[in-house]
């Protein structure tokens, strides 16, 4: 089977098994008057938390980005200019999907409240074909990645987006959305396979309830066009977006219909095709307007993940805090089987446990030995296989046990989410005095302590099925041996 073929089945067996999901809901809609953003990430592969700080960068710094030949649609590496200073930022990253070289990511939120999601986009099948096999650019987690490393507001994160693709190319694996927020407004941007540079953006605002839904291309994304795009301050396209669709023959201007994207551009998977998940989750978003708030956000979570998903998110975006405050609420792996842990951003420091480790990390199975800086963190137990062993015992028999796991996970989340106005009042406090130090010390046993009691239940949770397990159902499940 050629590279294209091999692509095109990949590509066409996506949507159905997989794929990552995003939900912003805007300021307007929430309980605080912040915006939110929620989803997860979906790769079967190690995951780990990430506080990246603020970095200054020598005059003449690049950084690496792209594919290789090794990637589903292969291509080249290729080196970029770095920017001078880069920001703190908060993600989790990942170790493989697509080919692409790890470390890798969805998105996260930084210092200036900026949070950028990432979500599959399946572009029709033609421009799959024609994209060249040596094609080099920024691939989706280089944006995301430099995004948050370089935006301070949504409309900045956009423009970067726009600047990275048309400068250095889309380095793709099929097409791509990306879901950047701010406290007062988001922005989708879509970039589609082919390497002839064709991207949309649409603005969002303060009213909107929004997703983008691993596949579900009957609603997010971006729909029709306005008629006229020219200095539409909502819409924005590449300068061949129309041109190139007409000459190929997916649109006819002569008909006067409006041009919608999915239709033209995607090879489109509805709500019926892909199941009520996404209209549901719409639903229910939208029946807590105009008090949507994370745990709303989080509930959804709970409800739609699944094994592949490697952890899922919530971006508290609130103007007028300290960017130390600034929280990325994070579930270190399939929602409905984890707890959400409240990272400030002010924390200083990722405890052992919610670190990098070998479990399902790509490369690791061949590997003879670790090295002497590995061995610290092997020996710590690790968040993410803690939560597959929950997962697994869980789907094994959820309807016995699924009503305790979601209701321990919840009353855990509500906990946190109510002790969160204290700590942020007590490192108000500290911030207020010029103790920065002992503001980021306090923030970070904040959060460290969270995330250890959090494996705790995680662990008691698991042990208690497992024994429940054997004696109700035999070893190994339902009797088998």
């Amino acid at each position: 089977m050629n590279w294209t073929a091999w692509a095109l089945a990949a590509l066409l067996v996506l949507p159905g098994a997989r794929g990552s999901v995003a939900v912003y809901v805007g300021k307007n809609l929430t309980e605080d008057g912040g915006a939110l953003l929620a989803g997860y990430g979906d790769e079967p592969s190690s995951h780990w938390m990430v506080i990246a700080p603020r970095r200054q960068h020598p005059p003449g710094a690049t950084i690496t980005v792209g594919g290789t030949g090794a990637a589903r649609m292969p291509g080249r590496l290729r080196e970029i200019p770095q920017a001078a200073q880069t920001y703190r930022y908060l993600s989790m990253d990942y170790s493989a999907f697509a080919g692409f070289p790890a470390p890798i990511t969805n998105g996260g939120m930084n210092e200036h409240g900026v949070a950028v999601r990432d979500v599959a986009l399946n572009s029709r099948k033609e421009l799959v074909e024609m994209t060249p096999k040596d094609q080099q650019g920024v691939n989706y987690s280089d944006v995301a990645r430099i995004v948050l490393e370089r935006a301070r507001t949504a409309r900045e994160a956009v423009e970067i987006a726009i600047d990275l693709v048309e400068r250095y190319g889309d380095f793709t694996y099929g097409g791509n959305s990306h879901l950047f927020a701010d406290a007062e407004e988001g922005w989708v941007f879509l970039t589609f396979a082919g390497g002839k540079g064709l991207w949309a953006a649409r603005r969002l605002g303060p009213n909107e309830v929004w997703l983008n839904w691993r596949g579900n291309t009957d609603l997010g994304y971006i729909q029709e066009l306005p008629a006229q795009l020219a200095g539409h301050p909502d819409y924005r396209v590449s300068r061949n977006f129309v041109s190139f669709a007409t000459e190929q023959g997916w649109y006819n201007p002569a008909a006067g219909k409006p041009f919608h994207v999915i239709a033209v551009y995607c090879r489109a998977r509805t709500s019926e095709q892909m199941g009520p998940e996404a209209r549901e989750v719409e639903a229910a978003v939208r029946a807590a307007a105009p008090r949507v708030n994370v745990q709303v956000l989080m509930e959804q979570m709970h409800r739609t993940g699944k094994d592949s998903s490697g952890y899922a998110q919530v971006a508290h975006l609130r103007a007028g805090i300290p960017a130390a405050l600034r929280t990325l609420w994070v579930a270190p792996g399939p929602g409905a089987a984890a707890m959400f842990v409240p990272w400030r951003m002010g924390v200083e420091a990722v405890p052992a446990e919610y670190r990098r480790h070998r479990y399902l990390t790509a490369g690791e199975a061949e590997k003879q030995m670790i090295s002497p800086e590995d061995r610290a963190v092997e020996g710590t137990r690790y968040v993410n296989r803690a939560v597959k062993r929950l997962l697994y015992l869980l789907e094994e028999h959820r309807e016995q046990f699924g009503p305790e796991v979601s209701a321990a996970l919840r009353a855990w989340d509500g906990r946190q989410v109510a002790a969160q106005a204290g700590i942020e009042r007590t490192a108000r406090v500290l911030l207020a005095a010029g103790e920065e130090g002992l503001a980021g010390r306090y923030l970070t046993e904040q959060t460290h302590a969270a995330a250890g009691e959090g494996m705790r239940l995680l662990e008691a949770l698991a042990a208690s099925l497992e024994a429940r397990t054997r004696v109700l159902f035999g070893e190994g499940g339902a009797g088998r041996q």
